[in-house]
């Protein structure tokens, strides 16, 4: 070997250990840099037709690890995702107050049943009768404030995921332009660490926004997909689209996201998304709010019909002189099947004697009125005809109404007490909202009893837009359902919804229950969710929409918590407040109205212990209980979600601690090797120049022999 040979495997010796040095000392002086990725000089040995000939630097590289990276990323996308979760889902928790204390929004439930039954107490008293109506004014008002408070953490949720979609862009971005850096960097056998460490911070802070998964490419650099194999980086950088809904209310329908990847294919990313902030923005503003704003809108309904049960069974003193309905959403015709039992139309004068009283006795689709044979076709001509002038009937819009003649006479619905009037549940004057103290702003009730004979009063070619999703808000299709044309019964209604290949047939079936309520079911496992996008379809007489009427989607029936309030005249005059009941049983020409009855009030008290049937909403199971309970399951419901969501995110955050703790072990700076490899170079480095030193005095040698 020459001495120029040796010269030169010295000088390669000199130059790597000094390269090892400046990798250990930038380690070193990185030792406390957050998301630091120590470096690792890969040295290779040199060879000459077979012969050593001197050491070389192949490549700085980072200490990762793909497996532990993996795993990082992971468990960052599922803690932020179920943080998220937990921040929403505790500020809807905070909206209903402290369900132990008096205050909190369950409590005041049973404070509105306790206020009417100190009413029963003295009937006549003005400051309790305020006190009820105001505290039931309360509720109500808290139950729109609790549903608006609702909305608004949906349109949090959806603000930022535009926001995040915003951020993952710009990190994409910067993603994409650090692999051409690295790439040419290594092309040019450069140092790409710091380009390297750099983008290895952009992937984790996308990581939190999103799933995804890294593979190295073979030029440098690295190519990003999510888990669903989405292409996000690696070939040019993707562009996410979302725009938010801006306002956003319970029946509001979202925009989907998009991304174009880099070859320009445009897909939906929100069905592949897997965790991350993202996904758990849109499993709250999509699946865990709207059940608490259903089951919400459900229990308010309730309290409501309930109240409106009682009302209805009891009259102000003196009687009103008109009592008008509610908007029942069907002809009289088809409001008037199906009833059974007896009620009776009294007139009242101003002291409480009943000058005029017609029964009707209800069977199925016939019925007796004092006596007359009579249909629901010819309802009101006989009814009208039986008060003898006493009073009119008449039935606009979808509401039934009736006026006694006399200014000082009033109009009281009694059901017989031994074989009351009933439909779907209801008494004649309950189903129609005769003397409901509490009004909605649309249809609340569902349950009203169609049969597949009852003509459902939409007109043919009609439309309604449906959208099935998976449970975790997957979106599988939108699907246009058409009224059909025929005879216009609901047999062919369910029949034209539930085609398999013009309706919904595919993912599960419409049908009506035994309390004549549309519902439906999927046949898919796991069931598929259904939601109301567009509905064009108005009920004739009363002008309400399929959606409406029916109760289709959770949006609708969600939206009903904030339309309840006490009846104006009743709220302005306490006096109107029905808490007297008619004596049926009163002698001709003696009082059957009283001042000072309170028997009505304790219905009113007792309204809330009543056994009745609840719809499934909010992914609670349909079934038979009181309101009272109901609260309180909806109130433990809640609290176990929110403690539910705290342990997951607890759970995650812990997987996601050990996870970087692992790898910070790995890929981050150990001082004890650094210093270990200091010494070592430092040695090396030495005897690299000590071998320069003996070639030098080998040449200096040569050099005098020669002289």
């Amino acid at each position: 070997m020459s001495l120029s040979s040796i010269l030169n495997i010295a000088n390669s010796g000199l130059a790597t250990s000094q390269a090892q040095l400046r990798v250990v000392s930038d380690n070193v002086a990185n030792v406390n840099t957050p998301g630091y990725v120590r470096k690792i000089a890969d040295q290779v040995a040199l060879t000459t037709e077979g012969v050593g000939s001197g050491v070389d630097i192949a490549r700085v590289r980072l200490a990762t690890d793909r497996f532990l990276q993996a795993a990082s990323l992971n468990s960052s996308a599922e803690a932020n995702r179920q943080d998220v979760k937990y921040e929403l889902y505790d500020r809807i928790q905070t909206l209903f107050g402290d369900p132990g204390g008096d205050t909190g929004f369950f409590s005041q439930i049973d404070g509105i049943f306790s206020a009417f039954a100190a009413t029963a107490e003295n009937a006549t008293s003005s400051p309790l009768r305020q006190e009820a109506l105001f505290k039931t004014q309360a509720l109500f008002d808290e139950s729109a404030r609790i549903a608006g408070q609702i909305q608004s953490v949906r349109e949090d949720a959806d603000g930022r995921v535009q926001t995040a979609v915003e951020k993952a862009n710009d990190l994409l971005k910067q993603i994409e332009t650090l692999n051409t850096d690295i790439a040419k960097a290594l092309a040019t056998n450069g140092d790409a660490s710091g380009s390297e460490t750099t983008q290895a911070t952009l992937i984790g802070q996308l990581s939190e926004l999103m799933d995804v998964k890294v593979t190295q490419r073979n030029n440098g650099g690295v190519t990003v997909r999510t888990s669903s194999g989405l292409l996000l980086a690696g070939a040019g950088a993707a562009k996410i689209e979302y725009r938010a809904a801006g306002s956003v209310n319970a029946e509001s329908k979202f925009d989907d996201i998009y991304i174009t990847e880099p070859g320009g294919q445009k897909r939906s990313l929100t069905d592949g998304l897997v965790s991350g902030e993202i996904k758990g923005l849109l499993e709250t503003r999509d699946i865990e709010a709207p059940a608490a704003a259903e089951r919400l809108g459900e229990l308010m309904t309730h309290v409501a019909d309930e109240l409106n049960r009682a009302h209805n069974a009891n009259s102000a003193v003196p009687a009103p002189q008109t009592l008008t309905g509610k908007n029942v959403g069907q002809t009289l015709e088809t409001a008037l099947a199906g009833f059974t039992g007896t009620t009776n139309i009294a007139v009242t004068n101003a002291s409480g004697v009943v000058t005029t009283r017609v029964p009707i006795v209800f069977s199925g689709g016939t019925m007796t009125i004092n006596g007359v044979a009579a249909t629901p076709a010819t309802f009101l001509t006989t009814l009208n005809t039986q008060l003898a002038g006493a009073a009119t009937a008449s039935f606009t819009d979808g509401k039934l109404s009736i006026t006694a003649a006399g200014a000082t006479d009033g109009v009281v619905i009694a059901d017989d007490a031994t074989s009351p009037s009933s439909k779907a549940g209801r008494g004649f004057s309950h189903y129609f909202g005769m003397n409901d103290l509490i009004t909605a702003d649309r249809p609340s009730n569902y349950d009203i009893g169609l049969t597949a004979s009852s003509l459902h009063g939409f007109a043919a070619g009609e439309t309604v837009i449906l959208r099935f999703a998976e449970p975790d808000g997957t979106r599988l299709r939108d699907l246009t359902v058409t009224v059909p044309t025929g005879t216009g019964t609901m047999s062919e209604l369910l029949t034209a919804m539930n085609n398999p290949v013009t309706g919904v047939g595919r993912y599960g079936t419409f049908s009506l229950d035994s309390t004549g309520s549309v519902v439906f079911k999927g046949n898919t496992d796991p069931a598929a969710t259904m939601s109301v996008i567009k509905d064009t379809t108005t009920q004739v007489p009363s002008g309400v929409s399929m959606t409406e009427l029916f109760g289709l989607g959770g949006g609708v029936r969600a939206s009903r918590a904030d339309g309840f309030k006490v009846r104006a005249d009743i709220s302005g005059n306490p006096a109107k407040l029905s808490l007297a009941q008619l004596n049926l049983s009163a002698a001709a020409g003696t009082t059957a109205l009283a001042s000072g009855d309170g028997r009505g009030a304790l219905g009113l008290a007792d309204a809330g212990q009543k056994t009745v049937s609840f719809q499934a909403s909010g992914g609670s199971a349909a079934g038979q209980q009181s309101v009272s309970r109901y609260a309180s399951d909806f109130s433990g419901d809640i609290g176990a979600r929110a403690a539910a969501a705290k342990t997951r995110a607890a759970s995650a955050d812990a997987v996601h601690t050990e996870a970087q703790t692992r790898q910070t072990a790995y890929e981050g700076v150990n001082l004890d090797e650094e210093l270990v490899n200091m010494t070592t170079f430092q040695q090396s480095f030495n005897a690299s120049a000590r071998l320069i030193q003996a070639v030098k005095d080998m040449y200096d040698t040569l050099l005098g022999m020669v002289q």
